[in-house]
């Protein structure tokens, strides 16, 4: 394989309270994950962000949450699959709306945190999630943890999916993202992270936190935007990608 998409979450401010530095990453980025306000983007970050992914060429996605504004998404919250599917349909239609407004359209979707890691795992979670996706709009891409419930439920839908893999977490035996309460969830080092991404990339492999390979697809990479040195660590990422022959462009 010799194409990759990179993902990165964006407009994560609100407010006053600014998370990430978003300009500086656009550059390196092929597609944009969008908070629509759930757990941070409020409405004008929202337009300012997709305005700018629109300016830099980059896919726009829909990055929904959990209603955990204070958690910033990352608290686990029990729904139901039908409030599930409300508050990812409320979502997608406000991004879809603010994308509409600055003359694009809406390319994926791809879940925040918790939900993320929750759908990964519970089916009927990951249903509503993609039928949500479906009844707004049938076009929308699923970016799904590789290998999880959330990529099989899109696939069941008949939506299209792409299998995300990440090279600043590691992995458990059974292919999950290692919790980042535990030590060495996060890779820091950009050589330790470009080895772990060629080998998701070219080999269909990761190495696990317990020393043991686990099969990945990997059809787009996501790089955190909130982390230091963020854009710095995309630039250094993408030419490195680049230089061992992968396209970086959007799925």
């Amino acid at each position: 394989m010799n194409k990759l998409d990179l993902n990165c979450d964006m407009g994560e401010s609100y407010g006053a309270w600014k998370m990430g530095d978003d300009l500086a990453v656009l550059p390196y980025v092929s597609s944009a994950n969008i908070a629509c306000g759930f757990h941070g983007g409020d409405p004008g970050t929202m337009r300012k962000t997709v305005a700018a992914a629109l300016e830099h060429g980059v896919a726009v996605g829909a990055h929904p949450s959990l209603p955990d504004l204070l958690g910033f998404g990352r608290r686990e919250i029990r729904l139901s699959p039908q409030e599930a599917y409300d508050c990812v349909v409320v979502q997608i239609g406000a991004l879809a709306a603010v994308a509409a407004s600055q003359g694009g359209k809406l390319h994926h979707v791809k879940a925040h945190g918790a939900l993320y890691n929750m759908a990964a795992r519970d089916t009927a979670l990951a249903d509503a999630i993609c039928r949500a996706m479906r009844d707004v709009d049938p076009g929308l891409i699923v970016y799904g943890l590789a290998g999880s419930e959330l990529v099989r439920a899109g696939q069941a839908l008949g939506l299209r999916v792409a299998q995300e893999v990440f090279g600043d977490r590691s992995y458990e035996a059974d292919g999950s993202l290692t919790p980042r309460s535990l030590p060495g969830a996060m890779i820091e080092d950009a050589d330790a992270s470009l080895r772990q991404v060629l080998s998701m990339v070219q080999r269909g492999r990761v190495t696990t936190r317990q020393g043991t390979e686990a099969e990945v697809q990997a059809d787009t990479l996501c790089l955190h935007g909130d982390q230091p040195g963020a854009a710095q660590f995309a630039k250094k990422i993408r030419a490195d990608l680049e230089a061992k022959g992968v396209t970086i462009a959007t799925v």
